[in-house]
């Protein structure tokens, strides 16, 4: 019987293409996997996709968990490359369209570098929205959270029920919480170096790499 041509030797084995957590606004993630790889990960847009390549001897769960860290690089570069203070302002009025149906409006929004406690902050009163410089560079779904929670505080001033339901509209908020949590636990920890070289890479077709191994009114 002829071997299937997916599973030549050196040749990459590719899982079926399937929507990431975000749901099917986002680009559809195809994961290709390959005997030649043996610790290297990485990851690139293809058009409308986003392909994740992989070991061949990575299990399920290792797959699924490396999805999630390249996705979350890609995110954090593309948010480097494009957020000023302008392209903030406009992301700001696309999210209170799409999620609060345009009801929040906030006067001005812009990067901060005085918050260094707070992810960040607004002054309904102003209509003004502040958001920590620390937040640059991170996935922008987490950015997208931070600026949700500053605009729904434009609507409902404090943390109680009303506002966290008003906040249940943004589909991630769950997991940029865990993300920022993972960040500020991690702030506090020693720093320990265990010896290993792990490296990330970013060439300049703008792929991520990283080496395999078997996160006024307080935001």
């Amino acid at each position: 019987m002829p071997a299937d041509p997916l599973h030549r030797a050196g040749e990459p084995q590719r899982s079926m293409t399937r929507q990431p957590p975000g749901g099917p606004a986002e680009s559809a993630i195809e994961v290709r996997r390959s005997p030649r790889r043996r610790r290297t990960v990485s990851a690139y847009r293809e058009g409308d996709r986003t392909v994740v390549l992989i070991p061949a001897r990575m299990s399920k769960a290792e797959e699924q968990r490396w999805v999630t860290v390249m996705l979350d690089k890609l995110a954090a570069q593309e948010s480097r490359r494009v957020l000023g203070d302008t392209a903030l302002a406009e992301r700001a009025e696309r999210l209170s369209a799409q999620y609060f149906d345009g009801r929040a409006r906030p006067a001005s929004v812009r990067w901060v570098t005085n918050q260094n406690t707070r992810w960040g902050s607004c002054t309904p009163a102003e209509g003004s929205i502040r958001l920590s410089h620390r937040l640059q560079g991170m996935p922008e779904y987490v950015v997208d959270y931070v600026l949700c929670h500053e605009l729904a505080h434009l609507l409902v001033p404090g943390h109680g029920p009303g506002f966290w339901r008003l906040l249940e509209a943004y589909p991630r908020t769950e997991r940029a919480r865990g993300y920022l949590e993972g960040v500020a636990a991690a702030a506090r920890l020693p720093h320990v170096s265990d010896g290993r070289d792990e490296r990330d890479v970013q060439d300049e077709s703008g792929e991520a790499g990283e080496q395999g191994e078997p996160g006024e009114r307080d935001g």
